[in-house]
């Protein structure tokens, strides 16, 4: 049995997915209603988002301070078996937010029998959930959550990475991973949620820039898989 579905992290993870299925509805259901508007396009809203979050990404995301924005049952087994299938050690992640994708990942580390995963999220409240459901979980051993922006907080990550999950501001998804791409392993994984930012999937897509590519497990959220070739 792993411990990803052992008794205690199954039903934290359950609780979590039903508590982030409720909050976020209201903000999926927005969401849906602008991409489904006539004369707009999932492009131009994430044109419009890029732009907004470009003059203030701090203020654009403290308005979901109160929302998971939390990955999908099906893309957090996604994370643990990729964690899982590549050995993963060292994990570095991108916009914690309440913690449920990184219980995902800490599950898997200590399914391969140790390592570390170093978050960073900028919200206060999001990190003192995150840290609590980790505790509740029995994996809080295993992270480092980092209050504070992702550009300062993961300057320095302690060591080779074998997998990145990089979901937070839309806008920094190409700056985060050129700050963790020299720490990046060859064969490192690294995953994308919610993956629209056209210079991230250009930067990504380029044979020339050391990387596999493709999008994968799409459910409408674009989520990107890559791999470090070279």
């Amino acid at each position: 049995m792993t411990i990803l579905s052992s008794a205690p992290v199954a039903r934290l993870l359950e609780t979590l997915h039903r508590d982030a299925e409720a909050s976020d509805r209201e903000h999926h259901e927005a969401m849906m209603a602008t991409i489904q508007a006539p004369g707009t396009s999932i492009e131009q809203v994430v044109t419009d988002i890029l732009a907004e979050e470009r003059a203030d990404y701090r203020g654009t995301y403290r308005r979901y301070a109160g929302n998971f924005l939390a990955v999908s049952p099906a893309f957090g087994r996604f994370l643990y078996a990729m964690a899982r299938a590549c050995k993963a050690t060292r994990i570095v992640e991108f916009g914690t937010s309440m913690g449920v994708s990184t219980i995902y990942l800490a599950a898997a580390l200590r399914d391969n029998g140790g390592g570390h995963l170093i978050g960073s999220e900028f919200e206060p409240s999001k990190v003192a959930r995150a840290r609590a459901n980790l505790d509740t979980a029995g994996l809080a051993d295993l992270v480092d959550i980092r209050e504070g922006d992702a550009l300062d907080t993961l300057k320095e990550v302690g060591g080779d990475v074998d997998l990145l999950l990089i979901d937070g501001a839309f806008s920094l998804y190409l700056p985060v991973l050129q700050l963790v791409e020299p720490r990046l392993k060859p064969g490192a994984v690294i995953l994308g949620e919610n993956a629209f930012q056209p210079e991230y999937l250009a930067y990504v897509r380029d044979p020339a820039n050391g990387y596999f590519s493709q999008g994968l497990l799409d459910e409408g959220r674009g989520n990107e898989f890559t791999v470090k070739v070279a």
